[in-house]
């Protein structure tokens, strides 16, 4: 396909979406018009919402279904295994090495980009170079994780005792505290924080991005109010900032954590998931086109949208009481 048929293709799409759509609702309406007023006010909201429950039906309930199915099924798809796939799941220390780890990225990963990304938000409010600090932290999102990965490879790289230090902490590391040079990424006392501060510094700028948006919707006259009755900063933040701030934090921390369950660049390109630093997204990645075993890495994908659901439950729960009240 030539550049010039692309580029047709692509303003015919865009233009052709919204025509369709706009057609499809007129029709409804038309289609609609000889019914009961009752009636329309019944069908209309099922009607419109047509189009958007096939696209869900299509692109999200069917590959759900598909891929429970798919878990069921040998390793090949070619005979049904039963729960065989689950019980692996049960059994294989693998496994619970790459939830424990990815569990790990969930508490760490959403409290550190939370609590910097809140930091930021704060401190920058109160400058006059509010926009360039924010810009400075927003950075690393631009770049992404496969590259940050490579990136902070070379900021991890270690060298034997006696040699030059090339990675850029070990040089620090060795020159401070003249101690002996560290593994980062082969140690387990701290490959695994390794991994998770790439993604801290590569997700802060986002949370401070959105928080930062939350903090300047809050009334001015709530906070002056509380410095007039005395409140101290820390008082002001407790009992007026993060009230108002808490539906937007309980959004910002249930995508990260998404986000965490999901890691799987930075794992893969530094580690590669070993020296116990497995996670989920690498377990299936390697079941999947390493193994070649379908059923398993179903299994594993079942495992992953069964862990991140009551994340999700609780998002919601927490939106819902929020609104009520």
């Amino acid at each position: 396909m030539t550049l010039t048929s692309s580029v047709l293709l692509a303003a015919a799409v865009t233009a052709g979406v919204p025509v369709a759509l706009f057609g499809y609702l007129w029709t409804v309406e038309k289609a609609l018009t000889p019914l009961p007023e009752r009636t329309r006010r019944r069908l209309r909201p099922w009607a419109w919402l047509a189009p958007a429950l096939v696209l869900v039906g299509v692109f999200l309930l069917y590959p759900m279904l598909n891929t429970l199915v798919l878990s069921l099924r040998n390793s090949g798809s070619t005979g049904w295994a039963g729960l065989s796939n689950f019980r692996y799941l049960l059994d294989d220390a693998t496994v619970h090495a790459a939830l424990r780890n990815s569990l790990l990225w969930v508490v760490l990963l959403t409290g550190g980009c939370l609590l910097v990304g809140l930091a930021i938000a704060l401190l920058a409010d109160r400058v006059r170079y509010e926009v360039a600090v924010k810009s400075i932290v927003v950075l690393p999102t631009a770049v992404s994780f496969v590259a940050g990965a490579v990136i902070w490879g070379f900021m991890f790289n270690y060298q034997p005792a006696g040699f030059p230090q090339t990675g850029t902490l070990n040089a620090i590391w060795t020159e401070l505290s003249r101690q002996p040079p560290v593994a980062w990424l082969v140690d387990n006392s701290t490959n695994n924080a390794a991994l998770i501060l790439v993604g801290v510094w590569m997700t802060t700028g986002f949370a401070t991005v959105i928080i930062s948006a939350a903090l300047k919707m809050v009334p001015a006259e709530l906070v002056e109010s509380a410095r007039i009755d005395g409140a101290s900063g820390w008082q002001t933040l407790r009992y007026v900032l993060l009230p108002q701030l808490r539906p937007t934090l309980t959004v910002v921390a249930t995508l990260l954590a998404i986000s965490a369950f999901k890691a799987f660049d930075v794992v893969y390109v530094m580690t590669n998931g070993n020296y116990n630093t497995d996670v989920i997204a690498n377990l299936l990645y390697q079941q999947l086109f390493i193994n070649q075993d379908y059923g398993r890495a179903s299994a594993v994908a079942v495992l992953l949208t069964v862990v991140i659901s009551p994340i999700l439950v609780l998002n919601i729960r927490t939106l819902r009481r929020e609104w009520r009240a």
